[in-house]
């Protein structure tokens, strides 16, 4: 079982969240809180597996429970739930510890999915996100600048095209059916690009990746 914390303050998508996560047999609800409040008080007694938290929340902002949950419970994910876009909220939430950002709009099959990706090891970020991270992120005059080899640790031409799959947004399973193979060899395929990008995980992927030039 998948023990998860849901941190929401919207009594509209509190209770949308409570009835995905309490739908599927392989979660448990470990908790839901509306404030930030009350969910520090809970994080001091118990961690769960994955915390799903809200950047807006009436009394603090959820920036503040993801470093602090990071902090103290390394092995719980955590993943932002949010209405917030913008370059500020994404990378602020990374910097805080997020390893999944995905918005409030996605259906309960993709947030079920993302969770599942979560922890698994994946980093699930809606498309929308990863494609204001290359916007963003991506030098002005990238597309005349000659781009420079990563030395020794240049990513193969399949590496590449799984990190634009990852950037687009595309989960391990469906770069899979995409490229015409398993699972376990896109894995593979993504923890050699962690390793040469020195990096730990989706977003950190696409925002180095972005920085170095290797996306377009």
């Amino acid at each position: 079982m998948i023990r998860v914390m849901i941190v929401e303050d919207d009594p509209a998508f509190f209770n949308r969240f409570c009835r995905i996560v309490t739908s599927e047999p392989e979660f448990e609800l470990f908790g839901a809180m509306r404030d930030g409040a009350s969910a520090r008080e809970s994080l001091m007694r118990d961690a769960p597996d994955v915390l799903l938290v809200d950047l807006g929340l009436p009394d603090m902002s959820g920036i503040e429970i993801i470093r602090e949950t990071a902090r103290r419970y390394p092995n719980t994910d955590i993943m932002v739930v949010t209405v917030f876009g913008d370059e500020a909220h994404v990378l602020a939430s990374i910097e805080a510890g997020a390893i999944g950002y995905v918005l409030k709009d996605s259906l309960p099959d993709e947030l079920i999915t993302s969770i599942k990706q979560l922890r698994a090891g994946g980093s699930p970020i809606s498309p929308v996100i990863a494609r204001l991270l290359l916007k963003q992120l991506r030098p002005p005059d990238v597309a005349e600048c000659e781009v420079a080899p990563l030395n020794a640790s240049t990513l193969s031409a399949r590496e590449t095209e799984i990190l634009a799959l990852i950037a687009k947004g595309f989960s391990f399973a469906e770069i899979g059916r995409l490229l015409s193979v398993s699972t376990h060899t896109v894995t593979t395929h993504v923890k050699n690009i962690y390793k040469k990008l020195v990096v730990h995980s989706r977003g950190e992927a696409v925002y180095e990746a972005t920085k170095m030039g290797l996306l377009k």
